[in-house]
C-alpha cells in the first residue's frame, strides 16, 4: 500500500516518536516498503538570536543530532526494515516538505502532542504546517 514512508521526529522529545515509530514500522513491514526517518535541527530563526551562539553551533548541533539519530534507528527500527536516515538544519516544516519531494514518499508519519492553544496561537505547529502543505497523506499519531 505504501512503498515509501517518511517518519519525522524530534530527537529531543521521545513523545514525537514513541508511538509514531512503531506505526511507521508496521506500515512499512505490511507493505514491504522502505522507511525514511528524518529529524531537523531547528535554526535560531533570526540573525539577532543566532549571534548569541558560538560560530560552530550548527556544525556541533548537527553532529550531535546525527549520532542521536543513528542510535535511535539502531535501537528502535528492526533490522529487517529497509531504512534511510535524513538529517537537516533549518526551518522544520520547510526541510520536511523538501524531503517529501526528494524521497517521493507515499505517506508521512509524525507524532504530535496534545495541542496547547496559547502556543498554537503564538507560533503555530510544524505538524499543522506540514499537514496543510504536504502533497501526500500525513498520519499524525497523538502521544
Amino acid at each position: 500500500m505504501f512503498n515509501t514512508v517518511l517518519l519525522t521526529l524530534d530527537l529531543n522529545a521521545k513523545a514525537s516518536w514513541e508511538h509514531a515509530l512503531p506505526a511507521a514500522v508496521e506500515l512499512v513491514r505490511t507493505s514491504g516498503g522502505k522507511l525514511h526517518v528524518m529529524s531537523v535541527v531547528p535554526d535560531m530563526g533570526t540573525p539577532l538570536v543566532d549571534g548569541f551562539f558560538p560560530p560552530d553551533y550548527e556544525k556541533l548541533a548537527v553532529e550531535a543530532a546525527s549520532k542521536a539519530l543513528d542510535k535511535l534507528v539502531q535501537e528502535h527500527v528492526p533490522s529487517e526494515i529497509s531504512v534511510k536516515q535524513h538529517l537537516a538544519f533549518g526551518k522544520i516544516h520547510r526541510k520536511v516538505l523538501r524531503v517529501i519531494e526528494q524521497t517521493a514518499c507515499d505517506l508521512v508519519v509524525m507524532g504530535s502532542h496534545k495541542p496547547d492553544r496559547v502556543r498554537e496561537f503564538l507560533v503555530g505547529s510544524n505538524a499543522d504546517r506540514i499537514v496543510r502543505r504536504s502533497p501526500v497523506s500525513v498520519l499524525v499519531v497523538r502521544s
